[in-house]
Formats: structure tokens, sequence, C-alpha cells
């Protein structure tokens, strides 16, 4: 059986969680090919086994290379293991007040590997997982290493996901569309949301953009946000530091935006450094929304 026939019939086992992104009506498998709405609005499953659901065209920054890079660190190296660890841990502890089958949707999933590593070890059987991303590259990636997984290419404003259909939303270092999120979160479902504090990745802003490696920077603005928009069930900050060595510093420089407007000598000062230790820094956001009485 070809990747694009396991991925159409994992679709059909699941297709009540998804709408047209066009007209918003039901869609279904189409033939193990094709996902099709009442109006006739086709959306092919590639070869890979991801379906692109876009419905206007993108220009995403992220190329294969960066992609490439940001799964060696996430799968290569003990980077991220801390962060992995705790958003799993607060995924599993509000499993544990349900036996019913669970939808874990990865908005802004990118190559899929902060997903893979976070429901490594969720344990529900009647879990499903889905990654949703604008850019088509990442996607692709995704798709060809996690292959249990339903993998969408689209839009974060707006979700080819029905409503209420997602007991937990993960949105890892990566832009949020709260009014969707809301749309799409099952009644007491989470939004888990991970966002950088001032000293993540300090060691690269010293090198690449030295301006900003003081302390300034500041997420006070998208943590008001989000407890604007959820209740703030839980509110974790995680700092720690782990060594990296040359080849991953390499792959860190490549996989990080930080990058693109640096010097050639910065890169290289960077990435000719022994075995390095690298700070993360970060805001775990938990929060929960009631569609009839707003945030819960």
């Amino acid at each position: 059986m070809t990747n694009k026939e396991k991925s159409a019939k994992k679709l059909r086992e699941t297709i009540d969680l998804f709408r047209c992104p066009i007209c918003q009506s039901p869609i279904k498998v189409f033939d193990l090919k094709s996902l099709i709405c009442p109006n006739n609005h086709t959306f092919d499953i590639a070869k890979q086994g991801y379906i692109n659901m876009m419905t206007r065209p993108t220009n995403s920054l992220y190329d294969k290379k960066l992609f490439e890079a940001r799964q060696q660190i996430i799968t290569g190296s003990n980077l991220y293991t801390l962060l992995h660890d705790r958003v799993s841990k607060i995924i599993k502890e509000h499993l544990d007040s349900t036996n019913d089958s669970i939808v874990i949707l990865d908005a802004g999933c990118g190559e899929g590997s902060h997903l893979q590593k976070v429901t490594e070890t969720v344990g529900n059987v009647a879990t499903t997982r889905m990654g949703l991303d604008v850019s088509k590259e990442g996607v692709i990636m995704a798709a060809k290493n996690y292959k249990d997984t339903i993998w969408l290419v689209g839009d974060l404003a707006n979700t080819p996901i029905g409503d209420g259909s997602c007991q937990v939303i993960l949105n890892i270092f990566s832009p949020a569309n709260y009014m969707e999120f809301k749309r799409v979160l099952a009644p007491n479902g989470l939004v888990v949301k991970v966002v950088p504090r001032a000293n993540y990745l300090k060691e690269l802003r010293e090198v690449f953009i030295p301006e900003t490696s003081n302390g300034m920077y500041s997420n006070d603005e998208t943590v008001s946000l989000f407890k604007k928009h959820f209740h703030s069930v839980s509110h974790y900050q995680l700092c720690y530091s782990k060594t990296l060595n040359q080849e991953d510093l390499i792959h860190l420089a490549e996989m990080s935006p930080l990058a693109w407007n640096a010097k050639k000598e910065q890169i290289d000062a960077f990435i000719h450094q022994d075995a390095t230790e690298i700070t993360v820094d970060l805001d775990i956001l938990v929060g929960s929304y009631d569609a009839e009485g707003g945030r819960a």
C-alpha cells in the first residue's frame, strides 16, 4: 500500500474532523486520492501522504535546508528534551481525566519533530495526531518521516478543521490565530503555547545581533494577549542550558532566522567553536476556553 493510500484510509477514519477551507462544508475522501466537499472543492492527497489545503498563495522564508537543520537539532541533540518532557507531562495530566479519543493538533508544526517528540510518551492509543503548517517544505518532510500522523499544508487563519474537534492544540515557537484556536478547541480542551523568554538562545544573539543580547527582548505582549483569550490554567517558566557540539552548532545556526541577516564572519565565529553551552529560556502557557461562557 502506498503512502498516499495509507493516508487516505487514515483520513477516511477521521474525516468528521475536517471541513472545506473554502466553503466550510463537510469533506469526504474520494477514491483514496482526494478530499472533496459537496461543492466540488477538491484537495488531492500527495504521494508523500500529506494534503495541501491552502486557499491562497504563500511565500515562506523557511526552506528545506532550514527544516533539515531543525530536525537534526530536535531529534539529534538534547536541546529540547526537557521542553518535550514538560509539555508531554502537561498533556498526560490532562488526558488522565478522560478515556475518550483524543485529537492533538500542532498548529505551526514545521517539519513535525516537536509534535513527534511531545507525543511519543503520551500513551493514549486513541490519540489522533495532526500537524498543520503554511510551509509546504516543512510538511513534506514531516510526512516522509512520521507516517502515523495527519499532515496538512494550511492556513492558521482558515483552519480546515471542524468546530470543537481538538482536545489539545500545540503552538510551539509559531504564530497563533486565537479565534481559530477557540473555534476548533473541544470543550475542556487545552491550548499549549511555547514562547521564548529574554535569554532564549542568547549565545546566538550575542554573536549575530549583539544589540539584543542584553536581555532587552521581551515576550510580555505575547503572554498578555494569550491571557486575554484564554484562562491561563498554568504558566510555566523553563530555563536550562545544554552542551552542543560543533556539528550541533552548525545545525542551530542553519535553523535560526537570527542568522538570516548575520555576516559570514559572525556565522563562522559561532559555528567554529568547540562544544558550547546553549541556553533555552521559555514560557509555557496553558489555557482553556469555554465557547458558551467565554474563557473557562
